[in-house]
């Protein structure tokens, strides 16, 4: 069985109605990214920071996963499929999809400011207050500008395994994760998805230059 190694990004869950990373004005939700998305922010006004991931958790509930989160995880009935997604939600994991590594972190989960591998789930709000087991405030599990990307090395691996790589709606123009692409075998099918593609020419290189649930019904057809 071939594996089949997938980057996702904000344009997979975009059809879902969560919006993407940052809107055309460089705000997320309104909000500046370097107040509720660095550790500066955190620092400087913990109740704003908590108060945007719980907006986020809550907008999470109202969505489901799209046509596309859905063919992905069809698609292990063909493939050893390893998803790796810049995405924070847990659209794929709904539709079904069993091997998915996040490497921006998962706004369902939580994590002790003290010990960054004491991970918790999370479904309702997180306020000033709660605590890990060692009574330091719990913060969203999420990996923010200037902090490192624990992920990034497992997901390398899993890309030095890849039989044919996939990119959906992600610009691939924000390392570390656009490196990933760098990690595949020589000679690797590459198939990238996206409405707006921006992406460097390469030999093994496909553009599908559609949104993710129009271009993966066609790479279904091409696969």
């Amino acid at each position: 069985m071939k594996h089949l190694v997938v980057l996702t990004g904000a344009g997979m869950s975009a059809e879902s109605g969560i919006k993407t990373f940052r809107d055309a004005d460089g705000l997320w939700e309104g909000h500046d990214v370097m107040e509720v998305a660095t550790p500066e922010g955190f620092a400087q006004n913990p109740e704003l920071v908590l108060q945007f991931y719980n907006q986020r958790r809550k907008q999470l509930f109202d969505v489901a996963p799209n046509i596309a989160h859905y063919t992905l995880a069809e698609l292990e009935k063909r493939f050893k499929v390893s998803i790796i997604t810049q995405n924070v939600d847990d659209l794929h994991e709904r539709a079904g999809s069993s091997n998915v590594i996040h490497l921006h972190g998962e706004l369902l989960k939580v994590r002790s400011t003290y010990d960054r591998n004491d991970v918790k789930d999370w479904h309702t709000d997180l306020v000033l207050g709660d605590t890990c087991k060692k009574g330091y405030q719990l913060r969203p599990h999420i990996v923010w500008f200037g902090e490192d990307v624990p992920m990034i090395e497992k997901a390398a691996s899993i890309c030095e395994t890849a039989d044919i790589l996939v990119i959906i709606g992600t610009s691939m123009q924000v390392y570390p994760a656009a490196g990933l692409k760098n990690y595949v075998p020589h000679n690797t099918p590459i198939y990238f998805i996206d409405p707006n593609p921006n992406i460097e020419s390469m030999r093994t290189l496909t553009v599908i230059a559609e949104k993710a649930s129009t271009g993966i019904k066609q790479l279904e057809a091409l696969l």
